[in-house]
């Protein structure tokens, strides 16, 4: 009996996984073997780092609020712990936005927050 290669499908394996490793340098793109133990772990680190940009993402949100809310003379554990309680509804995401572009919006949920803060004490 004779014995069979594969042919057009491994073919077609093949030339899904180099269109995977396109643009990686010397033979992690070009070599088969190599190329596909490379674009798995490129899948891999794509997985991961999917998650790790939210994690990065909210700490940089973070960052700015804090930079704004010291800049009024509070810390943004305080801030955020007030406003919370506050319940004015924004995310990390937008007031970080605000305290970026409008500064004159962040002053005031800023003052509506110490406002409450002053009432609670």
């Amino acid at each position: 009996m004779a014995r069979t290669k594969g042919g057009p499908r491994a073919h077609a394996r093949h030339k899904k996984i180099l269109k995977l490793a396109k643009g990686y340098r010397n033979r992690n793109g070009s070599c088969y073997r190599i190329a596909r133990q490379r674009a798995e772990k490129g899948l891999q680190y794509a997985y991961r780092d999917r998650r790790n940009k939210k994690r990065a993402f909210r700490s940089l949100w973070i960052m700015r609020i804090n930079a704004a809310c010291r800049e009024n003379g509070l810390t943004y554990s305080k801030f955020m712990g007030a406003y919370t309680k506050l319940g004015l509804g924004l995310d990390r995401k937008v007031l970080a936005d605000i305290a970026m572009h409008d500064e004159a919006g962040f002053k005031a949920i800023f003052a509506a927050v110490q406002e409450s803060m002053n009432k609670a004490a």
